[in-house]
């Protein structure tokens, strides 16, 4: 290739790079909402947790027969909570504490306050592992019409892997979806969970955060496992 086609072939190379980037910036400032900062998701902001709450008649899940089974067997005293084990999706998202959000182009990070937690939500297309199992999953998201849309899949099994007070496992199998959007000052979250090892169909909720004030700073979780699980000491069990 002489001098002359090269430079034509760079310039074309150069006009095309230059088009591509001009298009995936006019998608970014159309598609990208600013989720960033510090969320307060404390009970100031929304109904405590519960039994029934964030879960009530019209979301609370319906389980099988193995599901039933481990609720039947489950006492407090067993809660992994107790040993410091932190928690998982779709409970630690409605935790009473600060969220923080930091978005860079391949990824977001989810901080939370509760547990001293943090989800990386990737951005760049790869796919999970064998050993990315973990307590929190392997998350992949993108961005669609303002909204951060999450998936998130890997799951270690989990004995308390539903919520705190229900006695409901979760398992492998469990893939939880998340979108997360602006309404003005509100931070909102539609969560769907679905578990074919102990759900007979798809739950989820839809919650907010407000922001924290500007001086605010995640606090440290701070958990001791030698406290935490002296407490269980004074807890009743049927099986006694």
């Amino acid at each position: 290739m002489n001098k002359n086609n090269k430079l034509a072939v760079t310039a074309v190379l150069g006009f095309l790079i230059a088009a591509s980037t001009t298009a995936i910036v006019a998608q970014s400032d159309a598609e990208i909402p600013d989720l960033s900062g510090i969320w307060d998701g404390g009970f100031s902001v929304r109904p405590v947790n519960g039994v029934d709450v964030p879960w009530g008649d019209d979301n609370f899940p319906k389980l099988n027969a193995r599901a039933l089974a481990y609720q039947e067997a489950w006492e407090e005293t067993m809660a992994p909570k107790y040993d410091c084990q932190p928690a998982a999706s779709p409970a630690i998202q409605y935790d009473p504490y600060a969220m923080q959000i930091t978005q860079w182009p391949d990824r977001v990070l989810l901080r939370y306050e509760k547990d001293d937690q943090l989800r990386t939500v990737w951005l760049d297309g790869r796919e999970p592992k064998a050993t990315d199992f973990s307590i929190q999953g392997f998350s992949t998201g993108h961005y669609e019409d303002g909204s951060l849309y999450v998936t998130t899949t890997h799951f270690v099994f989990d004995i308390a892997g539903f919520d705190d007070y229900n006695g409901i496992p979760s398992s492998a199998q469990k893939v939880v979806t998340e979108r997360y959007w602006r309404e003005g000052e509100e931070l909102k979250m539609t969560l769907t969970l679905a578990d074919p090892m102990f759900l007979l169909e798809p739950t989820g909720y839809t919650t907010r955060w407000l922001p924290a004030g500007s001086d605010y700073r995640l606090q440290p979780y701070d958990c001791d496992p030698e406290a935490s699980r002296t407490s269980v000491r004074f807890f009743p069990s049927k099986y006694d």
